[in-house]
């Protein structure tokens, strides 16, 4: 079995100081390390449990299956932030039939990204009899 140390998600954006910019301005996460120089330098972000990785450049359109989960502490303090930073919502908080409560906005280049917050409540959390 592979023993995995550490993992991380690969973002290639087509204009990587606008995704930067994003990431860690309207976003806030918080920089791990950054590596080379110029426009195209890498910066890795916190992203909760692992990490995400602003590097290169992408000459087309990036892959429309890629989407982040990012789990927030409240969705509801977030969406407020977000709007106020002028972060494009796709979807305000909506308490899904499975329990979460999810929120959608996009980075610059339109990857989708769900925000969710898992109630005190929800399985995720709570296991009754156990």
């Amino acid at each position: 079995m592979v023993h995995v140390l550490s993992s991380r998600v690969l973002l290639r954006p087509t204009d990587p100081e606008r995704s930067r910019a994003f990431y860690g301005g309207q976003l806030g996460l918080a920089v791990h390390r950054e590596f080379g120089t110029g426009p195209e330098r890498g910066t890795v972000y916190f992203l909760g449990g692992g990490f995400l990785e602003v590097s290169g450049r992408s000459d087309g359109p990036l892959d429309p299956a890629l989407r982040l989960w990012v789990q927030v502490e409240d969705v509801a303090a977030a969406h407020e932030e977000l709007r106020e930073k002028d972060v494009e919502i796709v979807r305000p908080p909506v308490k899904e039939p499975w329990g979460l409560v999810e929120m959608w906005i996009a980075d610059p280049d339109g990857t989708p990204i769900v925000l969710v917050e898992v109630p005190a409540d929800h399985p995720l959390r709570y296991r009754p009899g156990i």
